[in-house]
């Protein structure tokens, strides 16, 4: 791994074949290498959360029958996965904004 290059620390969920499809698995890499590497990813394939907090953002892959969200945190030395859900609604359910909140919470006070 690089000097320039950030881990990722998985608080919850995983990206696998399946039940992802191949390419939504090699889309997801790609877009975390991005942001391990410093990239932005704006729209469409990334947007701010909020309502979640400061640095958090939600990575959309789509997906054969659905489409993946990865709720993630830009911590100074980490990308920080707090969810990988798959989104049946317009909104995010506050269930999942909820756990992601407790597990960012968790997680700075480490």
């Amino acid at each position: 791994m690089g000097a320039h290059r950030k881990p990722l620390a998985w608080l919850h969920g995983e990206i696998k074949t399946p039940p992802f499809s191949a390419a939504a698995r090699i889309e997801a890499g790609v877009l975390l290498r991005r942001l391990q590497e410093g990239s932005k990813i704006s729209l469409p394939h990334a947007r701010p959360m909020p309502s979640i907090g400061r640095a958090c953002y939600e990575l959309r892959i789509p997906d054969e029958n659905r489409t993946w969200r990865i709720v993630y945190f830009v911590d100074t030395v980490a990308i920080v996965v707090l969810e990988v859900f798959a989104k049946t609604t317009n909104q995010t359910p506050q269930a999942v904004i909820d756990i992601c909140k407790t597990r960012l919470k968790q997680y700075k006070s480490i």
